[in-house]
């Protein structure tokens, strides 16, 4: 089919949900893909996150190849041992005793969060407690619990009434974090480094109060590492360099390579709150999911692969603040950590995202005005390079 046929068929059958973009994508290779047409392009942004491995990465194909001969899906009453060795690997990863729940997304981690923080404080401890504390501007999905912790009420509209019991505060502001966790918390969800929310980072002295203020009162910390996780960083958890111990971890996008995945690790004497019966996802952990996820962990968590990571986030930082410098005008700041960079533009970005793309760049605009680029860990500095000059000019075209 055509680029156009494709794109006729979705009018015509597939919910308008999602703005599209006009090109079908029909085969993928690292960090390229090819549309209908044959065209190519270099994909910045492989899967909004999802696809940091790259397109069909050769150790995630062979490991679904694989699996899917001996057992694709079994019911979660049965054990399976790829489940039970994704999970010893995620915690020791963590560095922490605990359990983990498997889900889909990174949305189902968020409610699966959600739920255990409460139930921990109304059950297990016996209180009244069931707010949690979030930032403005954050992002945990789409389902209404975790839609009712984003802090961002552009993607309320329409919803109304939104789940209550979520109190949302600045990010890195002190005052507002001591005045909002007090005795009715039960928890405190945020990300390290925003994702949706622009590409900001939580300060570590932040981060570490916040640690010391949910401690004071009993309540969970909880890191949502979806975006920034798995490496995306420099180090497998966007938290680390602050020195702080969460209570609980969500992790989702590329975590099986590009297959559906969502997790929560949890502390042990956290992990009750979520007896048999409480909390389930059908196909969460499925035999075929962990098979990729164990071969996605064998490159995404390995010293060299975090050291590039390191290597080629300097490249691609140096590099956007050169554009900063060419373009100040245009540009107000260069954001995020590791291969997880956003471009604020003083300006909407949706006409620098068609440029680029006319030019064979794919990248997408979060927040309005933050020109946003996951590459892909095995992009090289070739590749990098390659989309710098791009962007350099789909932002003269501006």
């Amino acid at each position: 089919m055509t680029n156009r046929a494709v794109l006729a068929a979705y009018g015509k059958y597939v919910l308008a949900n999602y703005p599209r973009v006009p090109i079908a994508l029909v085969r993928g290779r690292g960090a390229w893909v090819w549309d209908a047409a044959g065209r190519r392009y270099l994909d910045m942004v492989p899967g909004i996150g999802a696809g940091f491995l790259g397109h069909c990465h050769p150790a995630v194909v062979r490991a679904v190849r694989a699996q899917a001969g001996r057992l694709l899906h079994v019911q979660n009453h049965f054990p399976h041992p790829g489940q039970a060795e994704l999970a010893r690997r995620l915690l020791r990863l963590a560095r922490f005793d605990g359990r983990v729940f498997f889900c889909n997304s990174g949305a189902e981690a968020a409610e699966a969060a959600i739920k255990l923080a409460r139930r921990w404080a109304q059950v297990e401890r016996g209180t009244k407690r069931f707010e949690i504390v979030c930032v403005r501007d954050g992002f945990h999905g789409r389902t209404l619990g975790a839609l009712a912790a984003t802090g961002t009420p552009a993607f309320w509209k329409g919803f109304a009434p939104m789940p209550r019991g979520f109190r949302h505060i600045p990010l890195n502001d002190m005052r507002a974090a001591v005045s909002a966790i007090g005795p009715r918390t039960c928890a405190v969800l945020v990300e390290a480094v925003q994702g949706e929310g622009g590409f900001r980072a939580a300060s570590p002295a932040w981060l570490r109060a916040l640690r010391l203020l949910t401690r004071r009162e009993g309540a969970l910390l909880i890191f949502d590492e979806v975006q920034a996780g798995c490496g995306r960083t420099g180090t497998f958890f966007a938290y680390e360099p602050s020195g702080v111990a969460p209570d609980a971890v969500t992790l989702a996008k590329p975590l099986a390579g590009g297959l559906p995945v969502g997790a929560l690790l949890v502390r042990a004497r956290f992990a009750r709150a979520l007896p048999p019966g409480s909390h389930g996802a059908t196909f969460g952990g499925s035999p075929l999911v962990c098979a990729a996820a164990l071969a996605a962990l064998d490159v995404l968590a390995a010293p060299r692969t975090l050291a590039r990571i390191r290597r080629h986030g300097a490249l691609l930082r140096r590099g956007l603040e050169a554009l900063r410098a060419r373009h100040p005008a245009l540009v107000e700041e260069v954001r995020g950590r590791g291969l997880m960079a956003g471009l604020a533009l003083r300006v909407p970005g949706a006409g620098v995202v068609e440029r680029c793309r006319t030019a064979g760049l794919l990248v997408n605009c979060t927040h309005r005005t933050v020109i946003r680029l996951l590459p892909p860990v095995g992009a090289g500095p070739r590749e990098l390079r390659r989309a710098l000059v791009i962007l350099d000019r789909a932002l003269e075209g501006g």
